[in-house]
């Protein structure tokens, strides 16, 4: 829970940054005379607005889990029964958010890859969007890649630990049963001996003259 929810500061954090990013530029642009994204996007009808995406995006990843599974059932059915650039997009951005059962980066960065190879039918703010959501899933997806790696080799690394502690405790077990096996050996030899010892004197014994 706790990974999670670490995972999920930082998406925000991202998603902010890179949406004040945006929001200079776009100012800047107008203060300059340029044409904004607001005037280009209204050339595909019926695109929605980037907030829309965004008002969502913020309920799915700071709502319960109901609304985190209604969100991704209704995103997901919009995307199957009406299959469109933004009913995609929508779909993709949410597979890419962090903190909900549903999210699969993997096929969020497919997704998203393959709506950025068209983006003749995408308004400036859904690319913005596809972009930014596309190059922080990337990122999460190389550090999980990283953690992974890393905990594979701390396996590996105990696992030869563990092996060579365990050869080293059947060396010495191995070694203790030759000591006790030579232990025993000796005593047996001093035992006879003590007896052929014994054996002489009472003879001796029994030769002397009274």
């Amino acid at each position: 829970m706790h990974k999670n929810s670490v995972r999920l500061r930082i998406f925000c954090i991202t998603i902010l940054a890179a949406l004040v990013a945006s929001g200079c530029e776009t100012t800047s642009n107008w203060l300059k005379g340029r044409r904004t994204a607001e005037a280009n996007d209204s050339v595909i009808l019926g695109a929605p607005e980037a907030n829309s995406y965004l008002t969502e995006l913020y309920s799915l990843a700071s709502g319960d889990p109901a609304t985190r599974a209604e969100i991704f059932a209704d995103a997901e059915a919009a995307a199957q029964l009406t299959p469109g650039t933004s009913t995609r997009l929508r779909y993709a951005l949410v597979l890419a958010t962090p903190g909900h059962s549903e999210s699969d980066g993997t096929e969020a960065q497919s997704m998203l890859r393959e709506l950025l190879a068209q983006t003749e039918l995408m308004t400036n703010s859904e690319i913005a969007l596809a972009t930014i959501f596309l190059k922080d899933v990337e990122a999460r997806t190389v550090l999980d890649n990283e953690l992974r790696r890393l905990r594979s080799e701390n396996s590996r690394t105990a696992t030869t630990e563990e092996a060579a502690i365990a050869q080293r405790l059947n060396r010495v077990e191995a070694e203790n049963r030759s000591l006790r096996d030579s232990l025993a050996d000796a005593e047996a030899k001093l035992e006879a001996i003590t007896t052929i010892e014994r054996s002489i004197r009472e003879q001796a014994g029994e030769t002397e003259p009274r």
